[in-house]
């Protein structure tokens, strides 16, 4: 049973948006932190954010900051990352995780995002 399913990858011309949606349809979702993370062609995962269960709390990379914006609607099940003014450094397939204390951690199956120059 699939338990987070990332969606809104596409291709975009450096500077334009997209905004990633991670749904936990199964899940208890408001138990569960999210985070978004990335991983790029020959690089290592990173994290890029983070959000607390009830959306009260984020956390961003660095290299994401003022560009990204975490949210969650826990009505709906689902986290969303909106990406601005995107960089072809962005480039990289996107996962979220879900993580709740004493509970198996879930990742999604990810969603490529491709930015031109």
């Amino acid at each position: 049973q699939v338990q987070l399913v990332e969606s809104g990858g596409g291709l975009v011309h450096a500077g334009g948006s997209l905004r990633l949606s991670c749904a936990g349809p199964n899940l208890l979702f408001s138990d569960y932190g999210i985070t978004w993370h990335r991983r790029a062609p020959g690089k290592e995962r990173e994290l890029v954010a983070g959000v607390s269960r009830t959306g009260s709390s984020t956390n961003y990379a660095d290299s994401v900051k003022g560009r990204f914006t975490i949210s969650r609607d826990n009505t709906k099940k689902v986290v969303y990352l909106q990406m601005n003014a995107l960089k072809p450094e962005d480039t990289a397939v996107y996962y979220c995780k879900a993580t709740a204390m004493g509970r198996p951690v879930y990742w999604g199956e990810g969603t490529q995002v491709t930015v031109s120059a």
